[in-house]
């Protein structure tokens, strides 16, 4: 994504937390990221830091996890384009570029 942002200013991702249940502690984890609206808690996520405790009772994860069940969504990363599209699984910077066109 910031690959993304760095080459097309006009593009915008919306981030919507989907954890899989086959990953040990990513619900709380995504309540965590939920709760604080912190992209900073997100890319520690990545890098396998330790996160605090979600500080929030929200039903944003649970709505989500109902979306991507109503949209056929199974697995992460997957990406829904402007047209609709669902593209399941990671593209480069370049290929997303292309797929969102111009």
């Amino acid at each position: 994504m910031k690959k993304v942002i760095e080459k097309r200013k006009d593009i915008a991702f919306f981030i919507k937390m989907f954890p899989l249940k086959i990953h040990p502690g990513a619900y709380e984890k995504a309540k965590a990221i939920a709760c604080e609206k912190s992209l900073t808690l997100l890319d520690d996520a990545f890098a396998k830091k330790q996160l605090p405790k979600p500080k929030c009772e929200t039903s944003v994860v649970d709505d989500n996890l109902k979306l991507a069940e109503k949209l056929g969504i199974t697995g992460a990363p997957a990406l829904i384009l402007p047209d609709g599209r669902v593209i399941p699984g990671y593209k480069e910077a370049d290929a997303l570029i292309e797929l969102v066109g111009n």
